[in-house]
């Protein structure tokens, strides 16, 4: 059931829902999440489940201010506070050692946790009315079946889960991918995954530069949204540069069939076979970063098979965009 995140009345009935132990689906400035309450080991079950998510794969802790991160966390690195001033409220989650004796099933059973503190303001109130009921935290991982494509709309969560599922309607998520993460256990920040708040703003927020991962001789923790199979349409995706997604058209000529195109430039009137549907990639990487998803989404509700998507630029705007569709292909 879709109810608005106008309505204070029903911004209450979610947070209370979630102090309950029951699953919501929560708009986030990123994605759709699916809730529950990160200390509430059952409720966190009923996310892995309903998502048919392996229980060690770690869930995003959402809070509503820097201040409730004691309350997950053992530890926070100076570097990390810098970010956390810098960009929070927003889409950057920080991985940080965790309390010993809170959220473990939500972390995947890690010693370490991921906290973000989102932008939306619908989740900022349903997060403030959970901690007014003394539930600090929210584990919210996308509201999308596991591997496949994250929600940006109300619709799309309840086409995932169905009518029983609670969803509060916050229109359309403004980032469209999922957040940045960075790893803060390790002395040094580590980027485990790109997302729109960049390398360059990371580094000069806290004045070091990002390691990758592989450069350190420690393991990293797991992190969601790092497989390398992720964020999958039904269709079979592939990355094609623009030379090659027209040569590819032009042996085709009309016979094109069950066949979406994602690309700057729209295919000459000679490439377009009825079997073709194609869809405009925007220039602007923010831009392209908010249809992504519901293109893809899109894509699959057509019926199409196969999407071909014009490779995005090699330029670090664009980094979270590559990575999701490299995912998408895999």
């Amino acid at each position: 059931m879709i109810i608005s995140g106008n309505n204070p009345t029903h911004v209450q009935q979610a947070a209370d829902a979630l102090c309950a132990g029951e699953l919501l689906g929560l708009p986030t400035e990123t994605v759709y999440g699916l809730a529950a309450d990160a200390s509430h080991e059952n409720a966190v079950a009923k996310i892995f489940k309903a998502k048919g998510r392996p229980s060690n794969h770690p869930l995003i802790v959402h809070v509503a201010s820097a201040e409730a991160v004691a309350k997950f966390a053992s530890e926070v690195p100076a570097f990390a506070q810098q970010l956390m001033a810098k960009f929070w409220p927003g889409p950057l989650t920080l991985i940080l050692p965790r309390r010993d004796d809170v959220a473990a099933a939500a972390a995947g059973g890690q010693t370490s946790v991921g906290l973000r503190c989102p932008s939306h303001p619908v989740a900022l109130a349903v997060l403030k009315a959970c901690a007014a009921q003394g539930v600090w935290g929210i584990a919210a991982p996308s509201a999308n079946l596991f591997g496949r494509v994250s929600p940006t709309s109300a619709a799309h969560v309840q086409s995932e889960f169905g009518d029983a599922l609670l969803i509060l309607d916050g229109g359309e998520c403004e980032v469209g991918i999922e957040s940045t993460i960075v790893d803060c256990t390790r002395g040094v920040p580590v980027l485990l995954r790109p997302g729109q708040i960049s390398r360059t703003q990371i580094e000069h927020a806290c004045d070091l530069k990002l390691v990758a991962p592989e450069a350190l001789n420690t393991d990293a923790p797991r992190a969601s949204g790092t497989l390398a199979s992720h964020y999958a349409p039904t269709a079979k995706v592939r990355l094609m540069s623009s030379a090659d997604w027209r040569k590819a058209l032009e042996a085709l000529g009309p016979h094109t069939q069950n066949l979406a195109l994602w690309s700057a430039e729209k295919p000459s009137h000679e490439m377009m076979g009825a079997g073709l549907l194609w869809r405009a990639m925007p220039l602007d990487a923010t831009q392209a970063a908010h249809d992504l998803f519901s293109v893809l989404r899109n894509f699959d509700a057509r019926g199409v098979r196969t999407i071909w998507i014009e490779t995005p630029p090699e330029t670090p705007e664009w980094e979270g965009v590559r990575d999701r569709l490299n995912r998408a292909a895999a």
